[in-house]
């Protein structure tokens, strides 16, 4: 008896395969061939049980780093900055009770571990946010990593209720911006950003804000001509000093 499915992700498969034929007797199936050809299906059963093995180890392997399109992945840890990477003004982060606190100068955090490669195009992405009065920040996906500056890649998410920026919480920045707000500072609300092809939509707490979808052969003004839909990963904004932003329960799902 063969198996021929893996029961499920980070899980093993014991399988029972035939023995070789014995060296004295044909398989079936052999008599008439030349004997050049009797001597090779012997020797591919002998093999059966290393080959399936090996193929169930790839399947796991490959399984194990592939976001599950029916289970939301967490990519961070309440603990620490593992899977995470940040350039300059790293002291920008810290983590405090299982959330990650921006508080300081410009800087970027990056999700840069194992989950999908840090490389999603089409996917569903929730964060938990709490804002101080006053204060901006932003998420950004399909971005890559950079030293410093703004993230020139991909596209943000901004996090804004009450700062002087217009564009308020889950704007697609300087492509489809919202002056309403919808939450409040100094309470937790869900931003959820779902990404289909060229569409995408970000929602709060349930309440859809943003409906874009990107035309074909779009050109961009000079400053945001690398602000399309491709691939990339995640990144947490630090604005400013005066800003003060908590995120966890940061959660992906491949769709």
């Amino acid at each position: 008896m063969e198996c021929a499915s893996l029961p499920g992700k980070g899980e093993w498969a014991f399988v029972m395969l035939p023995a070789p034929p014995n060296a004295g007797s044909l398989p079936t199936g052999q008599a008439g061939l030349p004997k050049h050809e009797q001597l090779k299906i012997p020797y591919l059963n002998s093999m059966k049980p290393i080959l399936t093995l090996a193929t169930l180890a790839i399947l796991f392997l490959f399984s194990s780093f592939q976001p599950d399109k029916e289970k939301w992945v967490e990519l961070f840890d309440g603990q620490s900055f593992d899977g995470w990477k940040v350039g300059n003004n790293a002291e920008s982060f810290k983590i405090e009770d299982g959330m990650i606190v921006v508080n300081g100068n410009v800087a970027h955090l990056f999700y840069d571990g194992p989950t999908g490669e840090h490389n999603f195009k089409n996917f569903e992405l929730k964060v938990d946010v709490m804002t101080r009065p006053g204060s901006n920040s932003g998420i950004y996906f399909h971005t890559q990593y950079q030293e410093s500056g703004w993230p020139k890649k991909g596209y943000e998410v901004q996090v804004n209720n009450s700062q002087s920026d217009w564009r308020r919480t889950a704007s697609l920045y300087a492509i489809q911006d919202v002056k309403e707000t919808y939450v409040k500072d100094d309470e937790w609300f869900t931003i959820h950003i779902v990404v289909q092809g060229k569409h995408v939509t970000t929602s709060i707490n349930n309440k859809q804000v943003v409906d874009y979808t990107e035309p074909d052969n779009v050109e961009r003004p000079e400053g945001m001509k690398e602000r399309l839909l491709s691939s990339g990963t995640f990144a947490l904004q630090g604005h400013d000093p005066k800003s003060k932003v908590f995120y966890k329960n940061i959660r992906v799902k491949a769709s």
